[in-house]
């Protein structure tokens, strides 16, 4: 179709240069001196050893407790299943500040578990966990249960019938069919957490080397360091590049590519 091509080629044409344009002008600020000066910089060594071990941590958690959330609502049936699932998505779409928000009246000194047991985890290294969590859980959950959703059940019931209990059944038959699924989940929300900002900087704050992660190290490097924020950039943008390759080759269908 030569005349729908014509048509659609300069509108296509500045929508990826729209999309480009910024995610390059990021690089071409960057100097070989100011990225090895930066890297250096405590402000960025800091951000990125708790932003290093706080995702990895954080994404634990999430397969731990999402794997089973994740089979429950591709296998469960139950009364209300849709708004349960519903509810599960919506940290994908709620505002971060919303997010911040509402784990500090959960998690916060005069939320529930400050209020009853006289616990608080704000302003800690483990807000910033349970934020990365909250906001970056659904992504895994998403993708681990349409994995088990595209498992035919009647593997597991032949498996079950040949004498396999339930658990041996799930660890021998549905986890390895479903793996493409799950590890383009995980990856996935190990990026959106290593990325979390919002939520992070309302529930946790940002303090140099005990919460401030590299998103937050951004924002504050950009008032006096802007070589630094943007390194720190740069190596996010690169690990979002790497993310989405990983998740193109490693979902679903991945080995026969």
């Amino acid at each position: 179709m030569p005349e729908l091509n014509r048509w659609v080629f300069w509108p296509a044409l500045v929508g990826a240069i729209f999309i480009i344009l910024p995610v390059a002008s990021l690089f071409t600020g960057l100097s070989l001196e100011a990225v090895v000066g930066s890297l250096k910089a405590p402000l960025v060594l800091q951000a990125l050893r708790l932003s290093g071990l706080t995702s990895l941590v954080s994404t634990g958690l999430i397969i731990l407790f999402g794997l089973p959330l994740a089979y429950l609502l591709a296998r469960g049936e139950f009364k209300g299943r849709q708004w349960f699932d519903t509810l599960v998505d919506l940290p994908m779409v709620l505002p971060p500040a919303v997010a911040g928000v509402a784990l500090l009246m959960a998690f916060g000194r005069r939320g529930w578990l400050g209020v009853i047991f006289g616990l608080s985890f704000s302003f800690s290294a483990t807000a910033v966990i349970l934020a990365q969590c909250f906001v970056a859980g659904p992504f895994f959950v998403r993708a681990a249960r349409s994995g088990f959703q595209a498992v035919d059940p009647v593997l597991e019931k032949a498996s079950l019938t040949l004498g396999r209990s339930p658990a041996a059944t799930f660890l021998k038959i549905t986890l390895p069919l479903a793996r493409p699924a799950l590890v383009s989940g995980a990856v996935m929300a190990w990026a959106r957490a290593l990325g979390e900002f919002g939520a992070t900087l309302m529930f946790a704050g940002n303090m140099p080397g005990r919460t401030q992660t590299m998103p937050l190290a951004i924002y504050t490097a950009m008032e006096t360091n802007l070589d630094a924020a943007l390194v720190l950039a740069a190596l996010l943008v690169v690990v979002s590049l790497a993310v989405l390759l990983a998740v193109r080759y490693l979902g679903p269908g991945w080995e026969g590519r």
